[in-house]
């Protein structure tokens, strides 16, 4: 039996093991720990080896594993695994930075009373990742986008007992079911139009008639392009784009392994995975493709302009993966999707080496997760400050290390797409990025110390369990960029490795190449990119490797419109809570209103209260004018038959006496008349 024959049980491990630790198995932390690693311990060379196998055998061909067929009238939908260059990436990176952060989180949740429950959701969260990414079709990926989303909002309330985790898990699940409702309905118009949610079928249906997709459909769209938009909505939710990117930053309120499993290796990267499966139709909607890369754009510099001014370690982060996965966006919207997966798998890295660096300061500092209240830590923390480090290196773009390779791809795409207003609020988001990067690392790591003698008195180093996967994603941030080195930088030589592992996916339809630059422009470019970089990371020292958190207060105190703007986020959850919270709540007063006073009250109640009227009046008339005449007749009847009986004596000349009345009655009654 071969790797590619096992290839199911990648997807059927992590479901296991949530099954075992949240079902079956008893509260022992060893046994626990054994089947919350041994699951995606096993899932992760599982997965190596079928990639080996598959890379070396029968790539770039897709390798479909089917399971069994599900029958829906004509529609047949095959519950199958697709194995090809786009999801060899994913499943790539979702099963070694999944693993890693498992590790992590068996030092970071240690005597933790919910440990059971908590490596249960993660495993379930891993293994509906893997599903998504996986599945042939999209029937089979929207389970596995439902379940990511069902266990955000379990992780995210991990800490239930408290106030806001379970607000911010209950508001990531609803503003994902927003983008979700898009989704459904873009692929409920694919399964109409194709009968088929297959994405080979359904893709080379599209591209074999493309005068069909691009014609006239609904909104003003084409039908690529109403697809395309819908597909694109749903999206915005799970990766948070603007405007659904709102319940990311709240996301923190759930465990630092559960943010650094969410912004790097699920859940966010499916929107962009999702984008970039679907190319063919953005392809063919190439209107919708540019609002894709305008939407990211806007992202990526509205996020990192409020990442300068945050003062709680994962807030920043978390604003930092919102503009990273605009980036992303920027990237596929311009039809450089290669470098959207680029960016994704380095992304993966260097973000989650960033969170579970933060997981450690927070672990040491015995929760603290104010900067303010940081300083000082890398002679106490050596390998968590060394590993930050080059995390934040990475995510500033500096070379060699791996998110310069990706970003520098994606702000050549843009350059290369002729989008120039895109390629600059890059560069700007470039140099933004390294500002508040550098800032965060300034003021946790260096200069004094400015908490508690007591927390001064508990900062430890984490343990080894916690600081090796650490190290390994250091690795992972420092080499991965090396996969798609640019052309310019190897004197012509074409070094990209993965620009021709994803060909066969992304090729432009109707053949030909995208559009490129040459060496010169690209030398250019890339000395513009590590320039505004570098000057980011200047500007960061000079403030606040000078002046601490002095210089938070010196910057408020020049411009206290734009600090207190971008501390406050521009009051986004603030007009989200006046419109569509409090509109909510309004329309839902104002619907039981109409309820109570209009359907209850006019139409049940008045219905009721007709319906008596009538049978009350119905029973008077019954009872008095119907049964009163007959009672009347009655009466009468009796009436006259006792008078007619006391007539009736027997007596012959009574009768006589009668007759003779009557007959002189009738002639006088004659004579009257006459």
């Amino acid at each position: 039996m071969s790797a590619l024959d096992l290839f199911w049980l990648v997807v059927a491990l992590p479901f296991a093991g949530a099954a075992l630790n949240g079902l079956f198995l008893p509260n022992r932390k060893s046994l626990v720990t054994a089947v919350a690693l041994g699951a995606p311990g096993l899932s992760l060379p599982t997965a190596l080896a079928a990639l080996w196998q598959y890379g070396h055998g029968i790539a770039p061909a897709p390798f479909e594993q089917i399971l069994w067929t599900w029958n829906a009238g004509e529609l047949v939908i095959p519950v199958a695994f697709l194995l090809d260059p786009l999801s060899a990436v994913m499943v790539t990176v979702v099963t070694v930075v999944g693993f890693l952060i498992h590790v992590y989180a068996v030092g970071y949740m240690a005597g933790h009373r919910g440990y059971q429950r908590f490596f249960a959701y993660m495993n379930l969260f891993m293994g509906a990742m893997l599903l998504l990414v996986l599945g042939n079709n999209f029937l089979v990926t929207f389970v596995g986008w439902e379940g990511v989303g069902l266990c955000s909002y379990l992780l995210i309330g991990f800490y239930y007992e408290e106030e806001f985790p379970p607000y911010a898990g209950r508001k990531a699940f609803i503003v994902n079911r927003v983008g979700d409702f898009a989704f459904l309905v873009g692929m409920f118009a694919l399964a109409s139009r194709y009968g088929t949610l297959e994405y080979r079928t359904l893709f080379a249906a599209v591209a074999a008639d493309p005068a069909g997709a691009v014609a006239p459909y609904l909104l003003g769209l084409s039908f690529a392009g109403f697809v395309a938009l819908c597909l694109f909505v749903g999206a915005m939710g799970k990766s948070a784009q603007i405007p659904l990117y709102v319940w990311l930053p709240d996301a923190m309120a759930g465990p630092t392994p559960v943010s650094a499993l969410i912004h790097a290796a699920t859940m966010v990267t499916a929107g962009v995975y999702m984008v970039v499966r679907a190319n063919v139709l953005y392809q063919l909607s190439p209107g919708v493709a540019l609002f894709v890369a305008g939407v990211g754009a806007a992202t990526a510099l509205f996020a990192a302009t409020i990442g300068l001014a945050q003062d709680d370690i994962k807030k920043v982060l978390a604003y930092s993966t919102v503009s990273q996965l605009g980036y992303m966006f920027v990237g596929a919207g311009v039809g450089a999707y290669t470098a959207a997966i680029f960016h994704l798998g380095t992304h993966a890295f260097f973000k989650a080496l960033l969170f579970l660096g933060a997981g450690s300061v927070i672990h040491a500092l015995s929760g603290e997760q104010d900067i303010r209240k940081m300083g000082g830590l890398a002679k106490v923390l050596p390998a968590t400050y060394g590993t930050f480090l080059v995390a934040t290196v990475a995510i500033a773009g500096i070379p060699p290390l791996a998110g310069f390779f990706s970003k520098d791809e994606i702000l050549a795409g843009a350059f290369a797409g002729g989008h120039y207003v895109l390629w600059g609020i890059g560069l700007l988001t470039a140099g933004l990025t390294a500002c508040y990067m550098w800032r965060l690392l300034t003021l946790v790591f260096w200069g004094e110390f400015r908490g508690t003698a007591e927390a001064r008195a508990h900062a430890h180093e984490s343990p080894r369990v916690m600081t090796v996967p650490l190290l390994l994603l250091a690795v992972g941030a420092v080499t991965a960029g090396w996969i798609g080195i640019p052309s310019g930088m190897t004197f012509g030589k074409d070094l990209n490795w993965l620009h021709h592992w994803l060909a066969p996916v992304v090729r432009p339809l109707g053949g030909g190449e995208a559009p490129g630059l040459s060496h010169g422009v690209e030398w250019v470019l890339i000395v513009a990119s590590v320039a505004v970089a570098v000057l980011g990371i200047l500007v960061a020292r000079s403030l606040w490797g000078r002046r601490g958190v002095a210089a938070d207060d010196a910057v408020a105190a020049r411009l206290p419109g734009v600090q207190r703007t971008l501390a406050n986020k521009y009051w986004v959850d603030e007009l989200y809570d006046a419109t569509v919270v409090r509109g909510t709540w309004g329309l839902a007063a104002l619907l039981h209103r109409f309820d109570a006073r209009i359907i209850d009250g006019l139409l049940v109640n008045g219905t009721r209260h007709l319906t008596v009227g009538i049978a009350l009046l119905s029973g008077f008339f019954d009872k008095y004018v119907v049964d009163g005449l007959v009672n009347l007749v009655g009466w009468l009847s009796q009436t006259g038959s006792r008078a007619l009986r006391r007539a009736q004596t027997g007596l012959v000349q009574q009768y006589a006496l009668v007759l003779a009345a009557g007959v002189v009655a009738l002639v006088g009654l004659y004579i009257v008349l006459h």
